[in-house]
């Protein structure tokens, strides 16, 4: 007779396991109604024609999209590094798992130019449905948003400005279904690290209309793409002295279709978003073609590397929109975690410590979500990128490692879902510049921009029509921030320097809150209630008030006593 594992403790209710369906499987459009009503509000009469394709996408990105990351994350990519005669092939192998998502994705991809174009036939604003797109996949898997996304829009606005015709030609080609195409690479960082460009050791010189460069990048994600920025050292044109540091556009293939000088020495062994294909990249002679005007090589605002400059704060948002995905997912799946889980003889969301925290993470998540979403479908301000990216990125890693905790031991264990949250997120906050960076972004805009001028007006503008406690405070923070730009101003340059972080977080601070109560006011103003009021009022009690000596232990517990309003209002079973 065979042998049957006997199992004699599962019949107990406490073992339903069917209990304990966390993210995957839901539709992440309809069970969101935070995202509802901020699509409601940037849509307007659009929704009714958008409502389908996002309720599908909802249920592609929590249904086979989530399972397809769980594979590929188990399943990464691989290198061929030769052929069988001992040829360098370079072949970067996806699994079977990641080519389905993509294709799935691809075939309903709001960020390509014909949805768009329908989209705003039918009065559909198509930023903010790929804004949506961006954000459920991101949920999903940021490896695969790092994959389809990276660089796709700086390659071919900088390829339109400046490759020769043929050149553009074939760049429009391998992005004929939008940016989210998986095609592009940036290629940027080296052995010295990646913010010292006066370290970079890539070098190129002229041959023809176009360049050979050759250099070895460190850190090149996206390595199976096809075009490729890549930062090299130029030679400057005749009569000037030195060299400076330019981009390049470099092909897979040559002009002529034959194999250009570019080698994969390996594919990264990575903590985590194993789903994009990180390696070392090394050019020897490879066609290239100068992103910039040929006769002014240098950082001005109209090279080419200026105009990456500005891309980059773009694809920062891009970093920022995948750190509040992770802490969206983290978020759900705590709920859902804690509604399931029983303990002390009753579940965990009905425990006191359990809903302070939850209550906290909701709101912690939808300031942000806020600040992700003004950044891109809000006034284009300097300062944003910057600011969203240091709060959001941040946020993805906290929110995760919360998950992991209120998994407990569960959370540890690489089959539950947090785990894979956690690993993915904490490289958010090092792509596009880690937090020193930012606040040395943060520092350019205000001293060579005055970029502080129209973010005050951007607060002031938010709160204008909000009335209350909270709105005062507010505005009395915002014009704390004023004082704060001012009084850091005069302080020495050591000394400013070290307070560039506190004085960011002050302003991103101040920014989310005034963001939230922009929201209120438009979800009260169409009769959507007050719940985003509440939401607001918490989030400028945790972060602008001053909790004097009992640090609010003897404040009202407002967050507990609504508490079943803020899940309510965060995910819908």
């Amino acid at each position: 007779m065979g042998r049957y594992l006997i199992e004699p403790f599962d019949s107990s209710d406490r073992y339903a396991t069917e209990r304990y369906q966390g993210a995957a499987g839901r539709n992440w459009w309809t069970c969101d109604p935070t995202l509802r009503l901020l699509v409601r509000r940037h849509l307007g009469d659009g929704l009714a024609w958008a409502e389908p394709h996002l309720d599908r996408l909802g249920a592609l990105m929590g249904g086979p999209v989530a399972a397809w990351a769980e594979e590929t994350d188990r399943n990464p990519p691989r290198l061929e590094k030769y052929d069988k005669w001992g040829r360098d092939v370079s072949q970067v192998v996806m699994p079977p798992s990641f080519h389905a998502a993509r294709d799935a994705l691809m075939a309903d991809n709001f960020t390509s130019p014909a949805f768009a174009a329908e989209g705003r036939a039918h009065g559909a604003d198509p930023a903010a449905l790929a804004a949506v797109w961006t954000y459920l996949l991101d949920q999903a898997d940021i490896g695969m948003g790092c994959a389809l996304g990276t660089g796709g829009d700086m390659v071919v606005s900088l390829a339109e400005r400046h490759a020769p015709p043929d050149v553009r030609d074939r760049v429009r080609a391998v992005f004929a279904n939008g940016f989210y195409s998986g095609e592009a690479a940036q290629m940027l960082t080296e052995r010295t690290g990646g913010s010292d460009l006066a370290a970079l050791e890539a070098t190129a010189v002229p041959d023809g209309d176009a360049w050979r460069l050759t250099g070895l990048k460190w850190f090149a994600s996206n390595a199976n793409g096809s075009a490729f920025v890549v930062l090299a050292r130029a030679a400057r044109p005749e009569g000037a002295e030195g060299d400076v540091i330019a981009p390049f556009l470099v092909l897979w293939e040559r002009r002529d279709g034959s194999r250009n000088g570019v080698r994969i020495r390996r594919l990264k062994d990575k903590l985590g978003t194993r789903s994009v294909a990180s390696a070392e990249v090394e050019f020897t002679d490879a066609e290239a073609f100068l992103l910039a005007p040929r006769s002014g090589t240098g950082q001005g605002s109209g090279s080419g590397l200026g105009t990456m400059m500005k891309l980059t704060n773009a694809s920062r948002l891009g970093v920022a929109m995948m750190g509040v995905g992770v802490a969206r997912r983290a978020l759900v799946e705590s709920l859902c975690y804690a509604r399931a889980r029983e303990a002390f003889g009753r579940p965990l969301i009905d425990q006191p410590l359990m809903r302070r925290k939850l209550a906290e993470l909701i709101v912690e998540v939808e300031a942000a979500q806020a600040l992700v979403f003004d950044g891109h479908l809000g006034p284009r301000l300097r300062l944003a990128p910057a600011l969203v990216k240091l709060r959001a990125t941040r946020l993805g890693l906290t929110a995760a490692s919360d998950a992991v905790e209120i998994h407990g031991g569960n959370g540890y264990i690489e089959q539950w879902p947090v785990a894979r949250l956690l690993r993915d997120a904490q490289v958010n906050p090092i792509w596009e510049g880690g937090d020193n960076i930012l606040c040395l972004d943060v520092r350019r805009a205000i001293v060579r921009e005055n970029a502080h001028e129209p973010f005050l007006e951007r607060l002031e503008a938010a709160v204008s029509s909000v009335e209350g406690p909270t709105a005062d405070l507010v505005r009395t923070r915002i014009d704390d921030v004023a004082k704060a730009i001012t009084l850091w101003s005069s302080l020495a340059p050591e000394v400013a320097e070290a307070r560039l972080f506190p004085v960011a977080q002050l302003m991103a601070d101040v920014y989310a809150a005034a963001l939230l109560l922009e929201q209120a006011g438009w979800e009260e103003r169409n009769g959507h209630g007050d719940r985003k009021a509440l939401v607001a009022r918490l989030y400028a009690d945790a972060h602008l008030e001053d909790h004097g000596p009992l640090r609010g232990i003897d404040r009202p517990a407002e967050g507990l006593e609504r508490f079943d309003d803020l899940v309510s209002g965060a995910l819908a079973l």
